[in-house]
């Protein structure tokens, strides 16, 4: 398997990460009881740091059908490369350090690491859309 599809397959290990980690957040807040419950009622709104897990879950599912997609049409249309393993990479890497950042409420560095992941993902598209 290419780096570039290695790199893929754990960023889906990485969004099913962030999805336990803001169950696990959201159910110690409202409890196991709720968790198995039908959800029905109105709750209070949850915590920061749950609210943050779920908005960075949110960012990476915005860019993630973007960046498998790249991924999968550069190696059907062998165009995957150095500069497309480099840049799967780059945004695989990104978007691990992105969740504690945003998490811990890390202000202009959660920014910028956002900015060096999507560069990755300009990375593998160029790819596929520059001859």
């Amino acid at each position: 398997m290419t780096i570039d599809l290695m790199m893929a397959a754990w960023t889906l290990v990485l969004a099913f990460v962030q999805v336990l980690l803001f169950d696990i957040a959201r159910t110690s807040q409202y409890g196991l009881k709720w968790n198995t419950s039908p959800r029905d009622g109105e709750m209070p709104p949850l915590s920061t740091r749950a609210e943050r897990l779920r908005r960075a879950q949110d960012n990476l599912y915005e860019t993630l059908p973007l960046f498998l997609g790249a991924v999968l049409i550069a190696h059907v249309a062998g165009r995957a490369n150095e500069i497309t393993a480099l840049g799967a990479q780059i945004y695989f890497w990104g978007r691990v350090v992105y969740v504690p950042l945003y998490a811990f409420g890390v202000p202009q560095v959660r920014s910028l690491v956002w900015l060096v992941s999507t560069a990755g993902l300009v990375m593998v598209a160029s790819q596929i859309l520059l001859p």
